[in-house]
Formats: C-alpha cells, sequence, structure tokens
C-alpha cells in the first residue's frame, strides 16, 4: 500500500480487501468500488433508538444502544423507517485500517436528494462520519428519514466512505493553478476563498416554464430506496418556477432540490467535496452529500457541464436566497493515483452531465 498522500483510488480500495484491512460479511457487489470511494451496505437489522447520540472517547456503539435502544427491526425483507425516527444500523462492512490510512464517510448523492439524513459512526468516536487512523472495528450508520419514509433492506447502500493517506488538501494557490490549467468551475474569475471553490445558486431558471427547483411534499407515501424510475414525480415534489425576480423564500423546516449556477469539472487526479455550509453566510444549510468522484463533469468521461445538484434546508426562520448568491464551497484533494474507472464511465453514475435533476428514484421529466 503507498505511503504517497492522497485518496485512495478504486484500485488502492480493492487491495484493502484483498488484504483484509477492509472486511465484508459477503464479497463486495461488482459495482460497489466506486473512483474514489466505497458503497456502504446496511446489515440484517435497523435499531430504533431514543435520540441520536455520540459513542465517546470511552465507548463503543454496541455499549450505548444497550441503554438507548426502543426496539429491532428485522431488514431481511425490507422494512418501513419513518420520518422523524432515529435509527442505528450495523454496516455489512468492518475496518482493520493500517496506521497511516483514515478514512471519511458521506451520504449517497441519491440518499441526499431524499433528504434522509445518515451518518457513519465507529466505536469511541468524537466526531460523526470521521475514521481515525489505524482503526479497528465495525461501522455503524445512523439513519433519520426526514421528508418521506423509505424502504430500506440487507445490502441497501445509503452512505459512502473515502479512504485517505496524509494531507492531500489543495491549498489557494494550487486550486487557481489547477483551474487555469483544467477548468475546475465555468466562471472566469472563479471565487476561491476558505480552502475552496465557491459555488453559487442558479435562480433563473431552464426550459420554456424557467424551472428553478422542487420543494418535497409532505405525508406522502414510501420510498424504496433500490427502485429506479419507480415513483411520480408529483406525487413527492412540488416544481418550483421562476416569476422573474430571480429569488426564493425559503420556509423552515421544508426541503429543496436546487442547482449550482456553475458547472462542476473534477480532473481524473483529483477527487472533490462540498463543505459543510458556512453558517455567517446565511441562515441554511446545503448538500448533504459531499462526495464528487474523479472524473465527474469531465468531458472525456461523458460530464461536460455537470451541475452541483444541491439539497437545501431553511434553518429557524424564512430566508430569501437570490441568483448568484454563494450557497457553498468546493474542496479538491490529490489523489494517489488515476483511478482506473472514472465517474460516468460505466459504474452506474446516474448524474454525470447533470443539471437540475432529482435522484435516480423518479420517473424521467424528460
Amino acid at each position: 500500500m503507498s505511503s504517497k498522500p492522497g485518496i485512495l483510488s478504486d484500485r488502492a480500495i480493492g487491495t484493502l480487501f484483498g488484504t483484509d484491512r477492509l472486511k465484508s460479511e459477503v464479497m463486495l457487489d461488482h459495482d460497489q468500488i466506486q473512483p474514489a470511494s466505497l458503497d456502504l451496505r446496511l446489515g440484517g437489522k435497523a435499531i430504533r433508538v431514543r435520540a441520536s447520540f455520540m459513542p465517546g472517547r470511552g465507548h463503543t456503539v454496541a455499549d450505548k444502544l444497550e441503554r438507548l435502544t426502543l426496539h429491532e427491526i428485522d431488514l431481511e425483507n425490507g422494512a418501513v423507517l419513518e420520518t422523524g425516527c432515529v435509527y442505528i444500523v450495523p454496516l455489512m462492512e468492518s475496518l482493520d485500517l493500517p496506521a497511516e490510512i483514515s478514512a471519511s464517510a458521506n451520504p449517497k448523492s441519491s440518499t441526499g436528494r431524499l433528504d434522509i439524513f445518515t451518518r457513519v459512526m465507529v466505536d469511541y468516536a468524537q466526531e460523526f462520519d470521521k475514521v481515525p487512523a489505524g482503526y479497528k472495528g465495525p461501522l455503524y450508520l445512523e439513519i433519520s428519514p426526514r421528508t418521506f419514509p423509505i424502504i430500506v433492506r440487507r445490502g441497501s447502500r445509503l452512505s459512502q466512505i473515502r479512504f485517505r493517506v496524509g494531507h492531500a488538501l489543495l491549498g489557494e494557490s494550487e486550486l487557481l493553478d489547477l483551474h487555469r490549467a483544467d477548468t475546475l468551475v465555468a466562471s472566469d474569475m472563479p471565487n476561491v476563498s476558505g480552502g475552496g471553490i465557491a459555488l453559487s445558486i442558479d435562480l433563473k431558471g431552464s426550459g420554456p416554464q424557467g424551472l428553478i427547483g422542487y420543494r418535497g411534499k409532505h405525508h406522502t407515501s414510501v420510498i424504496d430506496v433500490d427502485l429506479k424510475g419507480a415513483h411520480e414525480v408529483l406525487d413527492f415534489w412540488e416544481p418550483l418556477y421562476s416569476r422573474g425576480a430571480d429569488e426564493l423564500i425559503l420556509d423552515p423546516d421544508e426541503f429543496y432540490i436546487l442547482v449550482s449556477n456553475e458547472a462542476v469539472h473534477v480532473p481524473p487526479l483529483y477527487a472533490a467535496e462540498m463543505t459543510p455550509y458556512d453558517p455567517l453566510v446565511g441562515e441554511f444549510r446545503v448538500h448533504y452529500a459531499g462526495f464528487f468522484d474523479p472524473g465527474f463533469g469531465h468531458a472525456p468521461a461523458g460530464g461536460s457541464g455537470s451541475r452541483a445538484v444541491l439539497e437545501v434546508r431553511s434553518h429557524e426562520v424564512p430566508f430569501i436566497l437570490e441568483h448568484g448568491q454563494v450557497i457553498g464551497r468546493l474542496v479538491y484533494e490529490h489523489m494517489q493515483e488515476r483511478p482506473e474507472g472514472l465517474y460516468g464511465t460505466g459504474l452506474g453514475s446516474n448524474y454525470q452531465a447533470q443539471g437540475l435533476k432529482l435522484s435516480k428514484h423518479f420517473k424521467s421529466q424528460a
């Protein structure tokens, strides 16, 4: 295993599995390893708990579950997880990482677009979605559907994990150099600050009616997370159209799907992540699903013009979003090596060359 700083590629993730540094109850699925990440699969049971919790330095997740479990749900044949409830699911994968490899997790893009709040937990953790270097032990996923009730089952994939050696983040000067060489966002003068490239919101709309986004409906039927193209859009979403003002009022406790003004590009030797939103810029949160794999928006991989789809929630107060307002930052990291596969080249990539697009679970609007 290379000690070069950077994100581990698909080949290196396969090596982790082959050397028992990454273990699973069953063999990995053929498309489970992505260019720079691994999809994580739910195990056979979900544990309903009273509230979310952090294991903390002196405790395993199992220790806390002994005290907080309300009941267990069998996932072998599928089960409904209700909105507003918190569930902990042991994952099929576990880790025995070398001392130099750490990891971080994020919801898959389809998970974020359904407003399913997920976080990976490990034993003795003091942070969610972070796996310390050298960690040995099980992985757990906290799941809390926010807008739609969902059906999940053993093997469903809601989250993904990215492995890294050392510190591989690009600094601001490196980002500007890379942008000049490889055009990271479709902007002549990119806003590079806070260690990343700023993305702004598109509220001018697209198509003849000026579609700017979707707002999630309440009291819907369930969504099966493993079914593609199975659900009617209008049963779950209210389309939002531009009225010429190029703005949108975000109502508290509503969930919105919007899109970035800029097209995004992740060259093959890099991986990107949408960073958590800076609360100093506005009273809302953007983007559950932070990982952008190598090749996203890369023209040779069929991705020219790929926008970032944004999952947006307002906090306590109504908030006016305006066209062109900065809504998040993309940070870039070096890959250890070029992945064997790129996003969009036959890996079941659902969102290459995307504009404003709902998750893969809904029937096409074309």
